[in-house]
C-alpha cells in the first residue's frame, strides 16, 4: 500500500521529490493512493511502500516461485489479535524442472507488527529488541514430481490432508499430520530432513483428467468430499470411501466449453457448488442431478473474458467473481445477476484482519489498517 506523501514518493534516480513539485492536492495529511483517483503518477514517478499503513507486514522468500498456497487451520484458538501471531502455510512449487518441485509445510511464528519509530533508549536496548522480535520460519518440505498449480488444505476428522493439482496432469491427496509434526519441533525436522522425505508418497491419486488442471475444492460441510476441474472442462467430484481412499464418478459435469477455472462448494448446502471458466461464464450446480443435468443457473458471460477466481460468502447468498476484464462482481444467488461493486491471497480464518498472499518470489503476510 503507498501513501501520496510527498517525501514518499521517489523518481527513478532514486532522489526524493520536494513537496513544492507535487501537485496541490498532495499536500496535507498522507493519504492512502487509489489508481484511478486523484493526480495521475508523473513519468519517472513510482510509488513507495507506506509501511504506516500496516500493523504487521513480514516477507519470506521460497527460492521457486510458489502460486498456489492454503493456510492450516490450527489448535492455536480463535479469533487470534494478540501479537505475535503464528501461522501455517502448505505451499506448492512452480519449480524450472519437474524434479526439483517441493510440496511445503511452513511454520511462520514471532510475527510482531511493524516496529514503531526510534525511541529515546540506548543502541543496545533497541539490538535487543529487533534480536527479540525477529520473525522465525521452519519448513519441511518433500519431493513433487511436476509443478503444482493449486493446493489445497482440509481436516478429516483429525487428519489434515492436501489436495494437490499437478501439471503432470494428476490429482494427488497428501497427509500432513507428520508435516504439522515436525515444523513445531526442530530435533524431529531435523531427523525427517534426513531420515524420511524422500519416502512421503500421496495416499491417493487419480489420473483420469487426461490434462492438467487449477481448479479444486473441499466441501466445508461433507468432510472428504471434493471437486476438482480441469483445463478440457470437465469437472469431477470424489467421494470419501473406506480405508482412507476415494471414489472418483468418471462422468464429469457437463457445462463449460473452455478451461474450469476456480470451483467452490456453497458453505451452506451440502450438494451445491459454483464454478468459473475461462468461457466467461459462472455456473451454479447439484450433485443431487446427474452430472448432465447438475447445472441449475448459468450467467453466460459473467465477464469480459476468463472467469479466474470465485469466492463464496459465508454470511450472505452472495457470489464475488474476478476476471481477466479486471473487474470483481458480486452475484446475487437469490437473482443471479451481478453488480460490478487476482493469484492467490487468503483472510486468515482464525486471526482476523490478517491477509497472506504469494507472488513469484515469496510470501507475504500482513494485517492493514482501516482505510
Amino acid at each position: 500500500m503507498a501513501a501520496r506523501k510527498g517525501r514518499r514518493r521517489t523518481c527513478e534516480t532514486g532522489e526524493p521529490m520536494d513537496a513544492e513539485s507535487l501537485d496541490a492536492g498532495s499536500k496535507g495529511p498522507a493519504q492512502v493512493y487509489l489508481p484511478g483517483r486523484g493526480p495521475p503518477l508523473r513519468e519517472g514517478e513510482e510509488l513507495v511502500m507506506d509501511e504506516e499503513a500496516y500493523v504487521l507486514y513480514h516477507r519470506a522468500q521460497t527460492g521457486a516461485p510458489c502460486l498456489s498456497f492454503d493456510i492450516v487451520r490450527d489448535q492455536l484458538g480463535d479469533n487470534r489479535t494478540e501479537l505475535p501471531l503464528t501461522l501455517y502455510l502448505c505451499a506448492g512449487t512452480q519449480a524450472e524442472s519437474a524434479q526439483s518441485n517441493r510440496l511445503m509445510m511452513l511454520r511462520m511464528h514471532n510475527l510482531h507488527g511493524t516496529k514503531p519509530p526510534p525511541s529515546e533508549s540506548s543502541d543496545e536496548e533497541e539490538e535487543e529488541d529487533d534480536e527479540e522480535r525477529k520473525p522465525q520460519l521452519e519448513l519441511a518440505m518433500v519431493p513433487h514430481y511436476g509443478g503444482i498449480n493449486r493446493v489445497r488444505v482440509s481436516w478429516l476428522g483429525e487428519e489434515p490432508v492436501a489436495g494437490v493439482w499437478s501439471e503432470k496432469g494428476q490429482v494427488e491427496v497428501f497427509a500432513l499430520r507428520r508435516l504439522l509434526q515436525v515444523v513445531d519441533d526442530h530435533q524431529a525436522l531435523a531427523t525427517f530432513l534426513r531420515d524420511e522425505q524422500a519416502r512421503v508418497k500421496p495416499i491417493f491419486a487419480f489420473s483420469g483428467h487426461m490434462g492438467e488442471g487449477f481448479a479444486l475444492d473441499w466441501s466445508p460441510r461433507v468432510p472428504g468430499r471434493l471437486l476438482t476441474g480441469d483445463c478440457q472442462k470437465n469437472i469431477h467430484l470424489w467421494t470419501p470411501a473406506d480405508g482412507g481412499s476415494w471414489h472418483v464418478d468418471q462422468r464429469p459435469f457437463v457445462g463449460h466449453t473452455r478451461s474450469v477455472e476456480d470451483l467452490q462448494w456453497s458453505p451452506t448446502e451440502d450438494t451445491v457448488f459454483a464454478s468459473c471458466s475461462a468461457d466467461a461464464s459462472v455456473r451454479i450446480w447439484d450433485i443431487r442431478a446427474a452430472p448432465s443435468k447438475a447445472c441449475m443457473l448459468t450467467t453466460a458471460t459473467a465477464h469480459d473474458g476468463d472467469v479466474n477466481v470465485i469466492s463464496w460468502s459465508r454470511r450472505e447468498p452472495f457470489l464475488l467473481s474476478g476476471g481477466d476484464d479486471g473487474a470483481l462482481k458480486v452475484w446475487d444467488l437469490r437473482q443471479f445477476k451481478g453488480e460490478t461493486a487476482l493469484k492467490e491471497l487468503h483472510w486468515h480464518p482464525q486471526c482476523p484482519g490478517l491477509l497472506v498472499s504469494t507472488a513469484l518470489s515469496g510470501f507475504t503476510v500482513f494485517r492493514t489498517i482501516s482505510v
